[in-house]
This record gives structure tokens, C-alpha cells and sequence, in this order.
């Protein structure tokens, strides 16, 4: 093999490079959700749920196409990017049912309403994003 062949091999990442690209790009995929949110909700004045679905579909998408090209290394794909709006639509329902269901039991054993919502945050978050990480690295993304 030349050397220039050498350079264009892509060796497989680990599964701790893999998880800390993805928990980088997810934390900057929540700051264009976050920002979009608040930019059409509290200054063009959009009702929650168009500003809520603009955001998350952002969001969701810059999640994409960074993990895609940099977390997992794949080439574009339809397929692959209707997978991922499948899954994340499935962790979408996930998180806002655990996030509910925590924060309503926290709050049935008395804790404060801002602690029971930032806990079940937390919680949902944490099992939406697990969810999105595995499936896409053993399923959509998987190395051939």
C-alpha cells in the first residue's frame, strides 16, 4: 500500500472515543435546541409546541450530522438519516413519558417542584440518550 492509501484507511474508534464524541455533540446539539426554543418562543412570541418542534428538529439534525460524519465516521445515507428521526422520535416519546412520570413521583414524596424537575430531567435525559447512543452505534452506524 502507498503511503497516501495509509492515510485514507479509517481505523475503528473505541467505544470511549465514541460515547464522549457523542456527549460533546449532544451538548451542542441542546444549545442550538435551547437557543432556537427561546429565540422563537420569548422573541418572535411562537406558541411552545411550533417553537418546542422547530428546535428539536434542529437540534436533532445537527445531532446527526455530527455524529454521523464525526462521532461514527459514515458516509450520508437516506436510510441512515430516516433511521435516526425513527429513533430519535421513539426517544422523543421516552424522555417526555419518564420526565412526566419522575417528576410527578418526586413530587407525590413532597420534594420541591424545581428538584423534581430538574431529577426527572436528568433521568429522561440520561435514558433518551443512552438509547440514542446505542442503537446508533450497534444498529445505524454499526462498522462493516
Amino acid at each position: 500500500m502507498s503511503e497516501n492509501q495509509d492515510l485514507n484507511i479509517i481505523r475503528p474508534m473505541s467505544l470511549k472515543t465514541q460515547a464522549f464524541r457523542f456527549i460533546l455533540t449532544g451538548g451542542l446539539s441542546a444549545v442550538v435546541d435551547l437557543g432556537l426554543l427561546s429565540l422563537f418562543q420569548l422573541v418572535f412570541g411562537l406558541p411552545v409546541p411550533i417553537a418546542r418542534t422547530i428546535s428539536f428538529i434542529a437540534g436533532t439534525t445537527t445531532a446527526y450530522m455530527i455524529n454521523r460524519r464525526w462521532t461514527f465516521q459514515a458516509e450520508s445515507s437516506t436510510s441512515r438519516f430516516l433511521a435516526v428521526v425513527a429513533l430519535y422520535a421513539v426517544t422523543f416519546f421516552i424522555n417526555i413519558g419518564l420526565q412526566t412520570f419522575c417528576s410527578a413521583l418526586f413530587e407525590s414524596w413532597n420534594w420541591n417542584e424545581a428538584l423534581a424537575m430538574v431529577v426527572a430531567f436528568v433521568i429522561a435525559q440520561g435514558t433518551g440518550t443512552t438509547i440514542n447512543f446505542i442503537v446508533q452505534r450497534t444498529l445505524i452506524f454499526r462498522a462493516k
